[in-house]
């Protein structure tokens, strides 16, 4: 089963995306900030990190970059997610596999995470 790590310090959108994610035969991990996504990274395979932008601690450029910084995690693909800050996202396109503005589109997004995970709907 693919792993999916959101990170977001909103924890009804992170609840909301894990939820959604677990419905479509994902597991999740959570992480609230930057710093605690990259010690995820650490001691768990991930393919695919979705990430808000403004968030304490680190904040999701700096995370992107922290990913890309590191040789096996080069490939990881990620998702911004973001109100203001989005255009932070489309501005570094090298960072991120694609960016969604705040409130994004369920809909949307899941197919985008599909298009890079391919993972098994849940029956």
């Amino acid at each position: 089963m693919s792993t999916i790590l959101v990170v977001d310090d909103e924890y009804l959108i992170a609840d909301i995306l894990r939820y959604a994610l677990e419905d479509r035969g994902f597991d999740v991990e959570l992480a609230s900030n930057g710093q605690k996504a990259l010690d995820v990274l650490k001691g768990k395979r991930v393919e695919l990190v979705i990430t808000d932008y403004m968030m304490p601690v680190m904040d999701g450029g700096a995370l992107a970059v922290s990913i890309r910084a590191e040789p096996l995690l080069q490939g990881l693909p990620i998702i911004l997610m973001s109100g203001a800050q989005a255009h932070m996202g489309r501005d570094n396109s090298g960072l991120f596999a694609a960016v969604f503005d705040k409130p994004f589109d369920i809909v949307q997004l899941m197919a985008k995470v599909k298009e890079l995970v391919d993972a098994p709907e849940a029956s």
